[in-house]
């Protein structure tokens, strides 16, 4: 599919979102440091803990608004209300005011905004591109954020701690031009009144439909094989979703100033913070150019194997993080864990698919979701942890964590090749019953 013959929507999205991606990317990451250094450990992560409360939640009813109230509508309140949140976000880290908790509550309102805005974008590419082109432009977007990925944080690194409030209104300002962008020049794309009140119902309230899908969560408990995905999923979540949270803090405590390069008289040294949007930027690198050939690789093997050494390499390179301030050995363990995060990138959905009956699937691919939402609402306990019991031996724990993944995983694949085996072998002997 040529750019020319994109929707002038997609086309809009692509570019307004992409340098708003850029800033987000620029202060992000580093949130984890800012409110560990301004309100202490164990207050960040039970924080930290809430705010990602907030964004489940939210994440229930996005698909639901954004099928009631149209996905221009939502994409663009949601743009306000992130344009909102700045402007209370650079208030507090203003010339005039230095308040991390009217911090935390604009950054939770960020993530309640975005929460609402990203079921809206992803149904308004479904509705504009057609089907056989729609893998492509969904590539194509995660390509822009993992390119975002790639700079924003090296940029960060600069000036988050330096010139924060400059940063974030730049942040404001970027917000709320894409804000008037996406009331001007995109237009509604959500299928007639009719439709949706045949899919959602004409008197269901935004709770009843949260409840719903609540309910649809039950077949978790009723499908073994799942639930122990579901598990493993959520343990080596705890890995994975500390690459902005207890990395960040680790490497801004531990990580003394070195130099990348020297050449000659000139070197380039970096500090503990820089050195962290590096790895981000890092793993943006190879996630962007890696993620189709990677994906192609492990198709050549057994799945279960590929989601037990991913597991796995999430453990080793949290030992290996854990276990040094070196900064090339820290570009390593970046590298190992990429390396997991790549491996089930492009295996993970079609598993789900193969678990769930056909009926089903919708329900099945929405429970899946609950290894990040869990994983992710967890994970900032590991902040306070060390506090607790020390770095080392959170990254201790991290590790045990992923090596019972890597087991659990175990477990199910071998029930679940025992499953397919014995369905193969009563399809076969049926086979002379219905000839």
């Amino acid at each position: 599919m040529k750019w020319k013959d994109w929707d002038t929507n997609i086309k809009v999205r692509l570019i307004g979102e992409f340098f708003v991606n850029l800033l987000f990317w620029m202060f992000f990451p580093f949130m984890a440091i800012y409110f560990s250094d301004e309100l202490g450990k164990q207050t960040a992560g039970i924080l930290l803990v809430l705010s990602q409360v907030v964004g489940v939640i939210t994440n229930l009813v996005g698909g639901y608004c954004a099928d009631r109230y149209g996905r221009k509508k939502m994409m663009v309140i949601s743009a306000r209300g992130q344009a909102a949140s700045f402007v209370f976000f650079v208030l507090a880290n203003s010339p005039w005011m230095d308040s991390p908790i009217l911090t935390f509550i604009a950054f939770s309102a960020l993530g309640l905004f975005g929460s609402l805005y990203w079921p809206a974008s992803h149904a308004m590419i479904a509705d504009v591109v057609e089907e056989k082109h729609r893998t492509e432009v969904f590539a194509v977007f995660y390509t822009s954020i993992n390119i975002s990925v790639v700079f924003g944080p090296v940029l960060g690194s600069i000036f988050f701690f330096s010139h924060r409030f400059e940063l974030l209104l730049a942040c404001l300002i970027g917000s709320i031009i894409l804000a008037f962008v996406l009331a001007k020049y995109i237009k509604e794309t959500v299928p007639v009144k009719k439709e949706i009140l045949e899919q959602v119902g004409p008197d269901k309230k935004w709770h009843e439909a949260v409840w719903e899908q609540l309910k649809d969560y039950r077949v978790i408990a009723s499908d073994k094989l799942f639930l122990l995905f579901i598990l493993a999923g959520i343990l080596v979540a705890q890995t994975f979703m500390q690459m902005d949270l207890l990395l960040a803090v680790y490497l801004t405590e531990k990580v003394p100033e070195q130099t990348l390069i020297a050449l000659g008289n000139w070197d380039l040294k970096l500090t503990g913070e820089k050195v962290f949007g590096y790895l981000i930027s890092l793993n943006g690198l190879m996630v962007a150019l890696c993620t189709v050939w990677m994906a192609k690789w492990m198709n050549r093997f057994n799945e279960g194997r590929v989601f037990i050494f991913s597991a796995l390499l999430y453990g080793v390179s949290m030992l290996v993080f854990g276990g040094t301030t070196m900064m090339w050995v820290l570009f390593g363990a970046m590298v190992i864990f990429t390396t997991a995060e790549l491996m089930v990138v492009g295996i993970q959905e079609s598993f789900i698919s193969k678990l769930a009956p056909e009926n089903m699937r919708g329900q099945y691919f929405a429970a899946a979701g609950l290894r990040f939402s869990i994983g992710r609402t967890i994970a900032p306990i590991s902040i306070p942890l060390t506090m607790w019991i020390g770095f080392d031996n959170t990254f201790y724990l991290l590790f045990i964590l992923a090596v019972i993944s890597a087991g659990i995983y175990y477990v199910m694949f071998r029930a679940f090749d025992k499953k397919v085996k014995t369905n193969s072998t009563v399809e076969t002997k049926a086979k002379p019953a219905l000839s």
